[in-house]
């Protein structure tokens, strides 16, 4: 069984995770986060938002647990239960918001990510696990970036090449 990380090093795999997508949206270029059609219709930005949303929901997650709040409430309307609706509300939510104000929010919710983290005592943290119910998976940077990387990151990659190969 893997050693638990230490708040430290947990922290450090984060900011090494937002750097490689801030490397990608950078190597993306603002001119082209707006163009549709990367995947299933969405754009970057499209995207940044719905990775946003469901961030800001983890964070509101780790905050309630570290203030040992019974519960939390999601950054969409209570009624909303299924990802498709929830992924729905959160397209509408920003589809006519300025790229500028998309991308502040993304950085502005990974660092309450960081220091809501950042917050805990490291006895606690390590006992996230136990409490998110990840049993013997242990709490990792990448394991907060999984969605990213599985499900969308082939698609902004290839959408990529695609508009490289166009130039």
């Amino acid at each position: 069984m893997e050693t638990s990380l230490t708040k430290a090093q947990l922290l450090a795999e984060l900011r090494n995770e937002q750097a490689a997508w801030e490397a990608l949206l950078a190597e993306i270029g603002e001119a082209h986060m707006t163009q549709p059609e990367v995947a299933g219709g969405w754009s970057i930005k499209d995207i940044v938002a719905h990775l946003t949303g469901w961030r800001r929901r983890s964070v509101r997650r780790f905050q309630a647990l570290l203030n040992h709040a019974p519960d939390f409430s999601p950054p969409w309307p209570p009624e909303l239960r299924e990802d498709d609706e929830i992924n729905a509300w959160i397209y509408e939510s920003n589809r006519n918001r300025p790229l500028a104000d998309v991308l502040s929010d993304s950085r502005e919710v990974f660092q309450q990510l960081i220091d809501t983290l950042d917050a805990f005592p490291e006895g606690e943290l390590q006992d996230l696990r136990r409490r998110l119910g990840l049993e013997e998976e242990q709490l990792r940077g990448s394991m907060l970036f999984a969605h990213f990387h599985q499900e969308h990151e082939p698609d902004m990659r290839a959408w990529l090449e695609k508009v490289k190969k166009e130039q």
